[in-house]
């Protein structure tokens, strides 16, 4: 990590990357495990989908990891994926409005709409920050934004070099586009806004 003086917003990336741990990774993980246990399909499928889509936020952890001015990029759209692949889909969102007003529908409820609001606020946070992406990268402002990235590999991968990781995260990112891809020109125009159609 460089060394550098702080910025006055250094602890509101800080305060996001907290957030994202808990409102992305945390809650979600417990929620789909809960869903399994309750053997709730329809909260499965729509967090499977939702892990699918997450997944970007790992993919942009590592190329953080290598200071990869893409991050920026992709960063914004996971945001704006995340709370998408959770409101998308008709049929689940009418399936979920007929569940008993039991715990785990109230907790998926309460869940959904906070990462929503968690990720709209994200994404207005990172979005002055996207010309990092096709500037100067290598700017103090710029450069802040990876501290989070580069903490996780002090603490997962710190005998791995940086240059190796961040091409995993750009091999992962070519694979998510080729998927992304598929679905926006194969998949969308044949099952529409019904997550279910491709499995009947």
């Amino acid at each position: 990590m460089p060394d550098r003086s702080q910025l006055w917003f250094e602890p509101l990336i800080w305060m996001d990357f907290r957030l994202a741990v808990i409102f992305t990774v945390l809650i979600p993980l417990i929620l789909l495990i809960w869903a399994f246990a309750q053997k709730t399909d329809v909260l499965q499928t729509l967090l499977i989908i939702y892990w699918r889509v997450a997944s970007l936020l790992a993919i942009t952890v590592y190329l953080g990891i290598a200071a990869q001015p893409i991050t920026f990029v992709t960063s914004l759209i996971a945001q704006i994926l995340m709370p998408l692949s959770l409101w998308f889909w008709v049929d689940l969102n009418e399936e979920i409005a007929d569940l008993p007003d039991r715990p785990l529908k109230l907790g998926f409820v309460a869940w959904r709409w906070a990462v929503t609001f968690y990720s709209t606020l994200s994404a207005i946070a990172i979005v002055p920050f996207v010309s990092c992406a096709f500037g100067n990268a290598k700017a103090d402002s710029c450069q802040a934004w990876f501290q989070p990235s580069w903490l996780y590999y002090q603490f997962f991968h710190s005998n791995s070099k940086p240059e190796f990781l961040g091409f995993l995260g750009g091999l992962g990112l070519v694979i998510y586009a080729l998927c992304l891809g598929y679905f926006l020109i194969v998949r969308l125009g044949k099952q529409g806004r019904s997550a279910l159609a491709g499995d009947e």
